[in-house]
């Protein structure tokens, strides 16, 4: 089997300021994006002294640094509104996609393998030096993880039955 190009493995959050989800591509300006996966490891040593370890949960986290604020970018408006508003709470609540871009369903083109998890939006940081505004936040996500399929063209998840 091939590896992977870094390219196929999309990820996208919703930017929408309502309830109808509008998704974007992460990644402009990002010479890397990871999702830490911060296990909670559980480790127990028997009455023979042997080790033991589970793994019990995930607390998965990515950090965006930098976002360059562009006011074209449908992400600029959610974050500067977070900004602003000093949002905190459920007001922080979104969606993220990571999507399989190596995985198209053969039978309709343009639509692949994805999994949807409700985040949180965190600002680490805003301003930046002279080369930009720049926002730095990071995603953490909070469970209700879901698969399904993306439709690139439109830029939809339907969850699976």
């Amino acid at each position: 089997m091939a590896k992977i190009k870094r390219q196929f493995m999309a990820h996208y959050i919703d930017a929408s300021l309502t309830s109808t989800a509008t998704y974007t591509r992460l990644g402009k300006d990002l010479e890397e994006y990871n999702v830490e996966m911060n296990a909670e490891v559980n480790s127990t040593q028997n009455i023979l002294g042997e080790t033991s370890k589970t793994i019990s949960s995930y607390e998965a986290q990515a950090s965006v640094e930098p976002f360059y604020a562009d006011q074209d970018d449908p992400m600029f408006p959610k974050l500067q509104k977070i900004i602003d508003d000093r949002l905190v709470l459920d007001d922080l609540k979104t969606t993220v996609l990571d999507v399989h871009l190596w995985e198209e369903d053969e039978e309709t083109p343009g639509t692949f393998v994805a999994y949807r998890e409700d985040a949180l939006i965190e600002i680490a940081s805003y301003g930046g030096d002279s080369t930009g505004y720049q926002i730095s936040f990071n995603v953490h996500n909070i469970g209700g993880r879901v698969k399904g399929t993306f439709v690139a063209a439109t830029k939809t998840f339907t969850q699976d039955a």
